[in-house]
Formats: structure tokens, sequence, C-alpha cells
């Protein structure tokens, strides 16, 4: 697996209001694949941020009572510190108000200007705002007068003279290049929902507001500000340092990870405005669903039934991670429940993969004072074969950003590894002096953890470390230095074992 650059982004989050489980989703997804692409050898460079400049940043700023400034500088942090509690690998932290996101967003218009002027222009335009979505709604998106995603706002009637971008001229080529692959909308029923919306032709949007203060103003008329959503997309290249040479370093991105409610931007707006600008495209963008409770989908304007801080406290962050990819997933809408969340933490992560753990490595100890055996020969071993199959099936899962099944093999692996114990009752080859046996048994095992710390990496990064720590691991040997290509050939042969802490405790009864 050669090592090749991996330029991975989230969407950058609202500055209105503290993070919610949908939001975690996405940011521990795009994490797990940052980690399982790090685990390939790739040279990563994921992103993740904040969209500060918007009318509900203003609007919440006001209800605070201080500056839209004060504002987004505390939101930034609090977003900041949920995402470092979840083990969040991210090499960069952008934010639109940072003097190089501006730079950036300046030299697209101008770029854009330059090589294709018609496609900006001024005129009037009329029409429903949702300051939920940051966006004028068209007729197919709002139902019983309120916009689908935000329906206990109301829409806000606006009318002004703004700049445009000549969105309608690129129909047909981005239906071209989704059909050709050579921009990838996955998955499947998100990239039909986008060929269906370009195949219905494009209008033109607006991407100025007037009057409003805080914002980039538009070049060449500082009465106007550059629309939220023009101004959020360019992100992605401001992180790359455009317009400064060198950018190419890691444009086009590799990955887009983003909520299936804003595909309309990232699938046909912004690959549009690349085109205007004459530059790559990015290679993929990935949709997933949302996080629902009881139904709803998790929302900060509606409000949700629980908060973000609560869920990591119910189990731990890894424990979070875990359940969000496993049991709610990364392709469809995913339901959250406290009872769902205590089962797969029970079943799962204690009684399987917890419980393997604690028992290979005890009886390390115990029969063998903390030495793991020889584990040369050991390829005839059901469990090696077994190990062997599910890391070939779990590359072929993550590639697909398959995370759902990828975590699901870890657990799998996890369970054959428990049902190796008892088919080989080492308790009773120990009693029995069969201590060649013995020996395959344990170093068989002790190889198979090794394996899933390895594997269980993207999802449970933390309690991975304590699993490597506890298997003797050290700084030259470092879970973050392996790579899967180092798994075939790792030895494990007279390592000394410590006993890990319990990694996943069960509450405590009341």
């Amino acid at each position: 697996m050669a090592g090749t650059k991996y330029y991975l982004t989230t969407a950058i989050d609202y500055s209105n209001g503290d993070p919610h489980l949908g939001h975690a989703l996405e940011k521990v997804g795009a994490d797990c694949i940052a980690r399982y692409r790090r685990l390939r050898g790739d040279h990563v460079h994921f992103l993740m941020g904040m969209d500060e400049h918007s009318q509900s940043v203003i609007q919440a700023a006001a209800r605070g009572a201080i500056s839209p400034r004060e504002w987004v500088d505390r939101m930034a942090e609090t977003f900041a510190d949920y995402w470092r509690r979840l083990e969040c690998s991210n090499d960069d932290w952008i934010r639109t108000t940072e003097p190089r996101h501006v730079r950036s967003v300046v030299a697209l218009l101008e770029r854009i200007q330059q090589r294709r002027p018609d496609d900006l222009y001024v005129a009037d335009y009329e029409g429903l705002y949702c300051t939920g979505c940051e966006e004028f709604k068209q007729p197919a998106q709002i139902v019983d007068g309120h916009c689908i995603e935000h329906p206990t706002l109301e829409l806000i009637h606006t009318k002004e003279r703004n700049h445009f971008f000549r969105l309608s001229a690129y129909s047909q080529r981005l239906l071209q290049l989704i059909k050709t692959g050579e921009f990838r909308v996955e998955p499947a029923i998100r990239r039909n929902e986008v060929v269906r919306l370009l195949e219905d032709g494009l209008q033109d949007v607006s991407i100025s507001r007037q009057r409003q203060q805080w914002g980039i103003p538009f070049p060449g008329d500082p009465d106007q500000t550059v629309y939220v959503w023009f101004d959020a997309l360019i992100n992605y290249l401001s992180a790359t340092g455009f317009p400064e040479p060198g950018y190419e370093r890691l444009w086009p991105a590799d990955l887009h990870v983003v909520g299936k409610g804003i595909t309309r931007f990232h699938c046909v707006i912004w690959p549009a405005m690349l085109l205007a600008a004459g530059l790559a495209l990015p290679k993929l963008v990935w949709a997933h669903g949302y996080v629902q409770w009881e139904g709803a989908k998790m929302s900060k304007t509606a409000g949700t039934a629980i908060s973000l801080g609560t869920a990591i406290e119910r189990h731990g962050p890894d424990a979070l991670r875990f359940f969000l990819l496993r049991e709610v997933g990364f392709e469809n809408d995913g339901n959250f429940s406290w009872d769902r969340f205590d089962v797969r933490y029970t079943a799962d992560l204690a009684d399987t993969f917890g419980n393997l753990v604690s028992r290979a490595l005890s009886m390390v100890q115990r029969y063998r004072d903390g030495t793991v055996p020889d584990d040369a020969g050991l390829a005839d071993d059901p469990l090696e074969r077994a190990t062997a199959e599910t890391i070939a099936a779990y590359v072929r899962a993550m590639d697909a950003q398959e995370l759902q099944q990828g975590a699901t093999l870890v657990i799998e692996l996890a369970s054959r590894a428990n049902r190796y114990v008892e088919e080989t009752t080492p308790w009773k080859l120990a009693k029995e002096k069969k201590d060649a046996e013995l020996d395959r048994v344990l170093a068989s095992l002790v190889r198979a953890v090794t394996r899933l710390a390895v594997l269980a990496t993207p999802f449970i990064p933390a309690k991975a470390r304590e699993i490597w720590d506890a298997l003797g691991g050290d700084a030259e040997r470092s879970l973050a230095a392996v790579r899967f290509d180092d798994l075939a050939r790792l030895s494990v042969g007279g390592q000394r074992i410590a006993k890990p802490p319990p990694l996943f405790p069960k509450p405590i009864a009341a």
C-alpha cells in the first residue's frame, strides 16, 4: 500500500450554538477515515473548522449581548474542545474569519471575474430566506410554509439587489462529470438525488448580501458582503494556501465529508465555482445521513433530547465514537437511544472486545509469567487464518467508506477469538502440562489481540493505545507508527505483557 497524498475535510460548523450528536457523527466518521488512511500509509491532511459569517451568528451574539467576534471566538473553542474530547486527529483547524481564508475568497472571486466575467452579474432577487440554512429556499424545499430542514423557523421574505453567479451554465457539464465518475458523489442514493437536481436544470444563485457588516466585503463593492455559503465553501481551498504557489500540494481534496442536507452546495454550487475558476474538482463527496432521536433529526435550531456532553459522559468518548459508527452508521439515517447505546456498549465493547483482551493477557501472566511464547509457525492456526480473512474484508469495507461494516468486522473477530479460547481450553492445557500446545494458543491469542488493537484504532483510538501499551509497545514501536503492511509479519514472541485496566467497565447498578 504505497503512501499517497490524502486530503480529507469535514463540513465546517455554524457558530450559532453548541454541537450535537449529528455534528459528532460527521467528525468521528471523518476521523475514522483519516486514521484508517494513515494505517494504509497515506500522507493524510485532515481539515476541520468553523463557519463564522452568517446572519445566525449576528442573532446569537445579540442574544448573548456580546459582539459577533466574541461570540465566534467562544464557539470555536467550544467546538474544538468537544472534538479533542472525541479524539479527533485533525491536522488543521480553519475559521472563516482568518486572514488566510479572506484572501482565498477574494482571490477566487477575482479569478472567476478574470476567466469568465459573464458568470458574475448584478440583479434583483426576491425570495424566502431560511436563517437556519442561511439559504434562499426553492418551492420544493418548503413544506407548509416552512423549510424542510428547519421546520420551527419562520422563513423571511427578502428582496435585494445582489451579485449573482451563473450556476445555470454548469448543469450539463456537472452531469457529465458525475456520470463518468470524474466527480464522484457517494453513496448512490445521494448521487441519484444530485443527478435529478441537475437534470431538472439549475437557477443562478445570489452570492452576496446587502448591508450586512459581519462578513467578507465583496471585491469591488463594499456595500455588499459575500454570501455566507459562497464564502464557507472556499475554506477547503483556503486551507491549502490558495492562491499562493504550492497550494497544489494538497489540492484537489480527495474526500469531502458532509451531511446529506447540504449536497446541493457541495455537489452542485461548489464544483461549478471551481469550474468557473479553472480549478480541479474534489475527487469524492461523501454525504452521510442524520442522527435521529425518536425519528426526528438532531438539530441545534429545534433543540435536542440529549446533549453531546451527556452522551460522552455516559460510557466515555471511545464508546460514543464506536456506537455512532457501528449502530447509527455513516450512510443512512440512524437512531440514537440510551437503551441501544447501553446494549451495544455491554454486548460489543465490554462482553466481547474488552473480555477478550482481559482474558488473553491475563492467561499470559498466569501461565507464562507475563512473557508471550514464541509465535513462529502459526500459519495453520485457525485464529490466524480468521484474522487474515478479517483484515482483507476490513480493508475492502474501509476503502469504500463502509465504516459500519468495518466496526462490525472488528467485533466479529473479537467474538471469534473468544470462541477460540473456549475451543482450545488453555486452562486444561495448563493443567495437563501440554506446554507446546498452550504456548501456541497463547501466542495466537496475543497476535489476534495485537491486530485487533490496530484494526480498532480508527474507531476507539484511546482504548486501542491502552491495549497496545499493555502489549508491551514502546516509543520505538508505537501504535501510531504501525501500518497495515506490518500486520502479516508482526511478531509478539518474547513481549512482556502488562495487565490493562478494565477497558469498558460496566456501570454499577443503582
